[in-house]
């Protein structure tokens, strides 16, 4: 029978203990990791499966429309040779990529067409707008000025 209750789990209050570590509960290393084992295990698994948090323990923005125009036109603008940081280095410019997510875009305003918001609609407008733009000016002078 002795075999069998270790083989289980075992339930132990520890309401009235005090935390053996207060200050450095943010710390990672052995105290970390004892600190995960004395969680509940369903706090555990949505904490492993990245439910409770995001990355660097940021919420992860949501998935809206927008967001996904926001994103691909970042990345379009990055392949066209734009900077998000003025620290970061010169990035490489690849134009017909640039080209496809332009053509990506213009394809969703057609097929969403009637189907969006009114701020969905302003954001993909904007956004094909800027990067139509951006576009032109670097196929026109024939060469990719920074």
């Amino acid at each position: 029978m002795s075999a069998e209750e270790e083989r289980g789990f075992v339930i132990r209050d520890r309401r009235g203990e005090k935390p053996a570590e207060s200050s450095g509960a943010a710390s990672e290393g052995p105290a970390a990791s004892g600190r995960a084992r004395a969680e509940p295990p369903t706090a555990a698994a949505s904490r492993a499966a990245g439910a409770s948090e995001g990355h660097a323990g940021h919420a992860p923005v949501p998935v809206t429309f927008s967001t996904f125009v926001f994103s691909l036109g970042t990345s379009a603008l990055m392949l066209m040779g734009e900077r998000l940081d003025p620290g970061q280095q010169e990035l490489p410019v690849n134009l017909p990529q640039a080209k496809e997510i332009i053509d990506i875009l213009s394809l969703l305003e057609t097929k969403t067409k009637g189907n969006l918001t009114s701020d969905e609609q302003s954001v993909l407008t904007d956004m094909l707008y800027a990067l139509r733009m951006k576009f032109v000016e670097l196929t026109s002078s024939g060469s990719a000025p920074r």
